[in-house]
């Protein structure tokens, strides 16, 4: 089942839980132009969390006007794998983890 335009859900991603949620849309700063949106991740009753920050999106970047915010779980399930890849080790302690991916969660 597909989470489109939910702003948190639960996943199971390889047999294991994981909790996320939308913590910033995309949006302008004054400093770094815009920046695109964060999703939060936690896996089920683990202490560190990770955070999946996306590039804006093209259309804005072209000036056009914002549309809606394209989340699924497929996005979510491959940012997962990409934090777990770069050494997201979510039963360690810590502060999360913060992963730059791509608009398809890479």
């Amino acid at each position: 089942m597909q989470n489109m335009h939910n702003l948190a859900g639960i996943i199971d991603v390889d047999g294991e839980s994981y909790e996320w949620e939308l913590r910033r849309e995309p949006q302008w700063s004054d400093i770094d132009g815009w920046k695109g949106m964060a999703i939060a991740l936690q896996q089920k009753d683990t202490q560190r969390g990770a955070l999946l920050e996306f590039p804006p999106p093209k259309r804005l970047l072209k000036g056009l006007q914002r549309g809606r915010l394209q989340i699924n779980d497929a996005i979510i399930a491959r940012g997962i794998r990409a934090a777990l890849e770069a050494g997201w080790e979510p039963t360690s302690r810590g502060k999360p983890m913060v992963f730059t991916v791509d608009a398809e969660g890479n």
